[in-house]
Order: C-alpha cells, then structure tokens, then sequence
C-alpha cells in the first residue's frame, strides 16, 4: 500500500507541476512574447536542462526503435500544448480548461480497451465527480449561455486526447529504462517536432536573452517539461493508467491557485467549491480501495 502511495504521489506532483505553466504564459504573454518564442523557450530549455541531467546521472546509448517510442512520447506533450493553447485563441479559457480535462475519462477508456476489462466502480465513480468538479472549477456552471466554436473546441479534445496518451504511455514505452534517460529522449521527440512546426529559422529569430524571455522559458521548461515528465516516468509505470489520469486532474486546481496569487485574478465561490470536488474525486479510488482491503481510512 505505502508503495502505491508513493507511485500515486509521484504522478499526482507532476501533475500539480503542469499547472504552473498557464499562468506563467499569460505572464509572457503580458510582457509581449509571441506564441512561438514561449514555445521555443519551454521545449528548449527544459531539453537542455534534460540533457545536463542525463550527462550526469542517466547516460545510457538507445536504439533507434527506443528512440522512436520515446520521441513518441514527447510528441504526445508537445501536441498537448500546442494544440491548447491554439484552442485558447478562439474559445474561453473557461471552455478550454474544460476541454482539456476531458483527459480523465479518454484516459480510462484507453486502459479499458487495451486491457479488455471493465473500469473499476470507483474509477467510473471518480471520472464523474472530477467532471463535476472540473466544470464548476471552470466556471462553466452558472455562466449563463456559452458560445462553442468548432475549430476551438476540437482543438480543445485533440488536447485532451494527446494528453491522455502521454500518461498512457508514460507508464509503458521503456519502462525498464531510468526517468531521466526516457525524459531526455521524449523532450527531445518533443523539440523535434516544434522544429518541424515553426521550422529551424524561428531558433534564430528567437533571443532568449531578449526582455528576459530566458526566466518565463527556464520556469515553463522546469514545470512544464522537465519535473512533470521525470515525474510520470517515476510513478505511472508502477500504477494503473486509469488511476494515472485521474490523479492528473490534479493539475486543475494548482491551475487556480496560481492564477490567484500570480495574476490576482478573481476565483468564485463556486469555482473553489470545484477545486474542492476535484481533490475528493482524487481521493476517492485510494479510500475506496482501503475500504476494499480492509484498512480503515483514518488511523486513530
């Protein structure tokens, strides 16, 4: 059980870690930094700050196969990010955020079909509460008519889907191999791709040390690449990808939190209310299975 916990923890602090970086790319975006430099700044960064670590701890030569299905696994972060926040650009936040944590239940659905067995009760029952909760957090409900628009909102489930396939994978491509060897070689799978995207001329463009765009890059690159990712390669793993997703709502209410302290923006009742139902819908597969194995949740 302790082991559990501490697999579970793992992957429920990296997903606090990837909720830094909205408020931190609104701050960028503040300052005036462009889509593409805060990009280029995260990915870059968190590769090198990768690299450094492998050097020194996790050296290991991969075949090109390996190479593939971990690249792959950065594609997936990679995609994630830029397909949300192209979604930002013609949804709400609001909407977005809610688009995005849709990852809950596509992530069951995967295990589900992969494994050809039935989600656990407590894992249906879960997946509802952190829709529930993720829709107040949102502050969806009681906000009256909301207007979707298409291109938005299938960018928004496109994100949803990559992100639910990064924590999918994250806990079965080279799992033999150390966190830090398989998340130098997905940031890399990930850098790969937004160079093929923006192609290799916005590398030139692009000064890190130009506004201090190097700061919001380094803070994206810590929390946005590298903690999270070296994270899930220790956690998801050794834990099942259902109860993986789950504890990756976790990201939402870190989401909130820092927008408060960071942007002072103003946070309803009823959105922190939300914030409360997504950590109880966390919990809730861990107390569920104490019950189930007879431990008695509070230890008096």
């Amino acid at each position: 059980m302790l082991h559990l916990f501490k697999n579970s923890f793992c992957v429920f602090l990296g997903a606090c870690c990837f909720g830094i970086p909205s408020t931190v790319v609104k701050l960028a975006y503040q300052k005036g930094f462009a889509f593409q430099e805060v990009m280029i700044s995260q990915f870059g960064i968190g590769w090198l700050v990768l690299l450094i670590l492998m050097l020194l701890f996790g050296r290991r030569k991969v075949t090109g196969k390996q190479f593939l299905k971990l690249a792959g696994v950065g594609l997936c972060t990679c995609l994630t990010g830029v397909m949300y926040f192209l979604a930002l650009q013609s949804i709400p936040a609001s909407i977005a955020v809610v688009l995005l944590f849709q990852f809950t239940w596509i992530g069951v659905i995967i295990e589900a079909v992969v494994n050809k067995q039935w989600p656990e009760k407590s894992t249906i029952i879960s997946v509802i509460i952190l829709f529930v909760g993720t829709m107040m957090a949102g502050g969806i409900l009681g906000a009256g008519e909301i207007q979707l628009n298409l291109k938005g909102t299938l960018l928004g489930l496109a994100a949803a889907l990559m992100m639910a396939l990064f924590v999918f994978f994250s806990g079965r491509v080279e799992t033999q191999m150390s966190p830090i060897t398989r998340s130098f070689y997905s940031s890399t799978g990930g850098l790969i791709l937004l160079t093929i995207l923006f192609t290799p001329k916005v590398y030139v463009e692009v000064s890190l040390f130009d506004n201090g765009l190097w700061l919001y890059g380094f803070i994206l690159a810590v929390f946005g690449v590298v903690l999270p990712v070296l994270l899930f390669a220790l956690g998801a793993p050794k834990i099942s990808t259902g109860l993986a997703t789950i504890l990756g709502a976790g990201e939402l209410p870190v989401a909130v939190i820092t927008s408060v302290l960071l942007l002072s923006e103003q946070v309803t009742v009823l959105q922190w209310i939300g914030v409360i139902v997504i950590l109880l819908g966390i919990a809730y597969p861990q107390i569920a299975r104490k019950k189930r194995a007879g431990v008695p949740v509070v230890q008096r």
